[in-house]
């Protein structure tokens, strides 16, 4: 039951380092960025690249994560400012079909540069092995994992709501004329959201690096589980998303515990269950 947890968190905080980018994209331009998972595997290619299979050190394995994510991000501001500004005033199912022709476009991309073949990377000798914690034998890396996504939650949290920089951005997903009115500069505003979304998914493509079957598909594995928490949690809301990354976390671990030969049946029979129960999601507009 212990081992079935700490999974099923392990499971949820890489949910959430994924959905974490996505849901503060939506936050803003209110577009579910079919892309996102792309820019996943893109961030985890870069990690891979710097730090090859086997990372010398913790110090190394972070560094070369940042450095993911900062390319990422820089990605992300040019994907704004050559695709998603030209379309912002447009009919939504336009920034949609835009952003699934950025997916294909990364794909088509990551296969050129990286080839078709599946690639590995070990943790970082820090991270390999496990620890005995309670009479419990927990792999290090997944503890790695879980804290992780708790700074990641604070960061964002605090961020979001106690700095200025979180309360501009707050402001323009509220009312983006009415903040232009007052002074923001709403340009600045949005493009900085969209690179550090970006980023953020950069960030979580070089963090998951290890025991991951690197390909250029690497990004479906975690973008269903990712858009199934934003939708839970209440599109746009970090909060949201990072409760329901653990119920799904949880959802799943104990699925493959009791329902071996039925995986992932209990994720989507949850989400129905909480589209039926709670339609606009946990922390929904119509709920606040």
């Amino acid at each position: 039951m212990a081992f079935a947890i700490i999974n099923g968190l392990t499971t949820a905080m890489a949910v959430f380092l994924v959905a974490a980018g996505l849901t503060l994209m939506f936050g803003i331009l209110r577009v579910l960025n079919f892309a996102h998972g792309a820019f996943f595997m893109i961030g985890a290619y870069v990690a891979w690249s710097l730090l090859g299979d086997a990372p010398d050190s913790l110090a190394a394995f972070i560094g070369g994560a940042l450095g993911a994510a900062a390319l990422v991000g820089a990605l992300g501001l040019v994907v704004d400012q050559l695709v998603l500004r030209r379309l912002r005033h447009v009919d939504e199912h336009y920034m949609l079909i835009a952003t699934f022709a950025v997916l294909l476009i990364c794909v088509g991309v990551a296969k050129m540069i990286w080839g078709m073949d599946f690639h590995s990377a070990d943790p970082p000798p820090f991270l390999d092995g496990g620890v005995a914690i309670a009479g419990l034998f927990l792999p290090k890396f997944s503890l790695f994992v879980i804290a992780t996504g708790f700074v990641v939650f604070l960061a964002l949290e605090i961020a979001i709501h106690r700095l200025w920089l979180g309360k501009m951005v707050t402001a323009l997903a509220a009312d983006g004329w009415m903040a232009n009115l007052l002074g923001v500069n709403v340009p600045l505003g949005t493009t900085l959201s969209v690179v550090a979304s970006f980023a953020l998914a950069g960030l979580a493509g070089g963090l998951l690096l290890p025991n991951q079957a690197l390909s250029p598909a690497l990004g479906d594995t975690y973008l269903l589980l990712a858009f199934t928490a934003v939708i839970i949690g209440g599109l746009g809301n970090v909060r949201g998303a990072f409760i329901a990354s653990i119920l799904l976390g949880m959802i799943e671990s104990f699925n493959a515990l009791l329902l071996p030969n039925l995986p992932g049946l209990a994720v989507y029979l949850g989400m129905i269950a909480f589209l039926l129960l709670r339609p606009n999601g946990l922390f929904g507009a119509s709920a606040s």
